[in-house]
């Protein structure tokens, strides 16, 4: 009975703070400092001080015992005021009257404590020159009054200044009390968007303990401290922690229906490019990727260092890191070739900003791939010493209905880059491949197998001149194109997330990652090598969607065939669309069943099929004549024909342009995973 007196009392005084921390006078008076200038504030409290250091004084000659007719006494007076002088000069030279009420801290009280006893000694020191009957008790006591007194109206202002009623601000968790959780906490104090609530962390030496007036609690209370303060939104700073760590978190998170976000990395705030203030959600990249492996510097130097670098499709995704990254290794001249305007300015525009001096070496260049003699004149007039070969045509669905254009840009395009690398005396070729070229079931696979075939054909002609090699791995995150920006943008439309199988899956790699065994994997090469780069564990996609939906702090439900809700209807609905064409339920890395271990942990080799030259050049004829020809049909039988493992799915074959059954209304070119 006594207990639950005691917790109704609590809860009915809760529920009056609250109503005083929202009525409208004390808004009105909280507003008050704010309209007012620096000089006026500590005007302000330095007279508030001496009224409170005066009280202070007349309460300790009470508390003594000493006559209250003393009070009236000259003499009693002439030894109190040098120490009200002396008291509030050591105030405002320890910083005191600098500090901001709202942002206040345990620091304030060494000032008072300072001054008080600054205050204190002067009292003593006068009393005995003047031989003034004042009690030492009067003194000990007004000083103990006077640091309860100052220190106390200040925390109390704090407290009343932070209140949630008088701020309109987002109630937060923040998970992680270490040191970027202490200096988030401060921040956010400097804001109005967030107000911290409680901190989190797994370290148990730190439950209990307070951090600038927030206090930390297990994670295990996070539930219930959610529900307590009505938070929709949780905060990790926890910007050094392993991706498996903070994978296992966020997991936790999900299921409380909180949105998820962080802080930005530790190098992003040393660097100034971001501060630490600047949340934003947790991206599924981060849980995705896996921590890489270090680079061995070693191989990232072989063939960039001191080097004349091209880098083809530069603006893309994989070619754009791909120049960062060479970047960091001193090239002599970065060319970055692009056949887009916007893409190619994007890209030198970012790292000109990045490198500034630095960037001298970078050469933009606009063109094509398929031009035989601009390729040719490139090459010769930087002296290129080290290819990347990463523009492509990657788009599943649009290779799929733009087939003969598909074929023109990723295997001609790439006979030509590479047969004038050959011919203008490059050191090193590496194509950018991919996963779809085992066992396609799409044109854009084909094509891009023909592209390797094409690699290693010239490899074996020209031994001891170009070395060739070819880098093959699958879905990197937060390319153009790729599903986790489809989906984040589906999110914020409030869905429904389209999924086109439930249990399709996909390798994914963080394109940092991707990139640097890139570079690795091409440092590594002998001539014809295939490399292909260990993708980690393959993701159900069906389970990244809902992952990132309650990300968002919203709830997944899933529609059946019909578009009708399985179960309750929550937040975001999620959709089978059914498989594309020319899509897979799962990717492979290797047709062969034989990988070899490298110097790298990350990087294998596979021992392919390479075409007899004269089958080689039999086959690129006949896709030039269904090229040429605008044949999809003539293009479907040549490449079925072809040692590449290529079955597609379809029947038939479309190109939107050329196919021979003209079509009514132009079909819709839906993406696949």
């Amino acid at each position: 009975m006594l207990a639950s007196h005691i917790t109704k009392l609590s809860l009915h005084r809760m529920r009056r703070w609250r109503k005083f921390a929202r009525s409208k006078w004390l808004r009105g008076i909280t507003s008050l400092p704010d309209q007012l200038a620096r000089t006026e504030k500590r005007n302000i409290h330095i007279c508030i001080d001496i009224c409170l250091i005066t009280v202070s004084f007349v309460v300790a000659v009470l508390l003594s015992g000493t006559p209250p007719a003393q009070l009236g006494a000259a003499q009693t007076w002439a030894v109190f005021l040098p120490s009200v002088a002396v008291t509030v000069f050591v105030f405002h030279r320890f910083g005191l009257y600098r500090a901001v009420l709202r942002y206040i801290t345990g620091r304030a009280i060494r000032s008072v404590i300072a001054g008080a006893f600054a205050g204190a000694g002067v009292m003593l020191a006068a009393t005995l020159a003047l031989g003034v009957p004042v009690h030492p008790s009067v003194i000990m006591i007004h000083a103990m009054t006077v640091i309860l007194a100052v220190s106390g109206i200040r925390f109390w202002a704090r407290a009343i200044l932070r209140a949630p009623g008088l701020r309109k601000s987002t109630p937060v968790i923040i998970y992680g009390a270490g040191k970027a959780g202490q200096q988030l906490v401060a921040a956010l104090y400097l804001s109005v968007e967030y107000l911290p609530v409680a901190l989190v962390d797994d370290d148990a030496r730190l439950h209990g303990t307070t951090i600038n007036g927030v206090r930390v609690y297990p994670s295990v209370d996070l539930r219930s401290l959610i529900a307590k303060y009505h938070v929709r939104e949780v905060l990790l700073a926890l910007p050094s922690l392993s991706r498996v760590r903070r994978r296992h978190i966020v997991a936790r998170l999900e299921t409380l229906g909180v949105e998820v976000k962080t802080i930005p990395s530790i190098g992003d705030v040393v660097s100034g490019r971001a501060q630490l203030t600047d949340l934003r959600p947790v991206m599924p990249e981060e849980l995705l990727g896996r921590d890489p492996v270090p680079a061995s510097k070693t191989l990232m130097q072989r063939t960039l260092a001191g080097k004349s670098v091209l880098v083809t499709g530069a603006g893309g995704s994989i070619g754009a890191e791909l120049c960062r990254q060479i970047m960091t290794q001193k090239p002599k001249a970065l060319i970055l070739l692009d056949v887009s305007e916007i893409a190619l300015y994007n890209v030198v525009t970012d790292l000109r900003d990045t490198w500034g001096e630095a960037a001298a070496v970078l050469v933009p260049v606009l063109g094509s791939v398929q031009n035989p003699r601009r390729m040719r004149a490139i090459l010769r007039r930087f002296g290129v010493e080290t290819v990347y070969h990463s523009a492509a045509y990657k788009h599943v669905a649009i290779v799929e209905h733009n087939n003969i254009e598909g074929i023109h840009n990723n295997v001609f395009g790439t006979q030509v880059i590479a047969e004038a690398s050959a011919e203008c005396g490059v050191e090193n070729f590496i194509l950018i491949s991919t996963d779809k070229t085992v066992r396609p079931t799409n044109i854009m696979g084909a094509s891009k197998r023909v592209a390797e075939l094409i690699c290693q054909g010239l490899a074996q002609e020209n031994q001891g001149g170009t070395v060739f090699s070819m880098v093959r791995f699958g879905n990197v995150l937060g390319s153009s194109g790729s599903v986790i920006p489809r989906f984040r943008e589906q999110i914020e439309r409030g869905g429904p997330v389209t999924v086109t199988h439930r249990d399709v899956t996909r390798y994914f790699m963080t394109i940092p990652e991707a990139a640097q065994l890139v570079i690795q994997a091409g440092a590594m090469a002998r001539g014809g090598d295939v490399f292909v780069l260990d993708m980690g564990e393959p993701v159900r996609i069906l389970d990244l969607a809902k992952s990132m939906i309650r990300l968002h702090g919203l709830a997944p439900y899933m529609l059946d065939e019909n578009g009708q809700p399985e179960g309750t209807v929550q937040d975001i609905a999620i959709q089978i669309t059914g498989l594309q064409s020319g899509e897979k339920l799962y990717e492979e890395l290797l047709i062969s069943n034989s990988p070899k271990g490298t110097e790298h942990p990350r990087i294998m080799t596979a021992s392919e099929l390479v075409m007899p030259p004269a089958d080689l050049q039999r086959l690129l004829k006949d896709l030039h004549a269904a090229c040429t020809g605008f044949d999809p049909e003539m293009l479907r039988h040549v490449l079925m024909r072809a040692p590449l493992g290529y079955a597609p799915k379809d029947a038939n074959i479309h190109d939107i342009i050329w196919q021979k059954q003209e079509a009514a209304l132009v079909p819709s070119v839906p993406l696949a995973h």
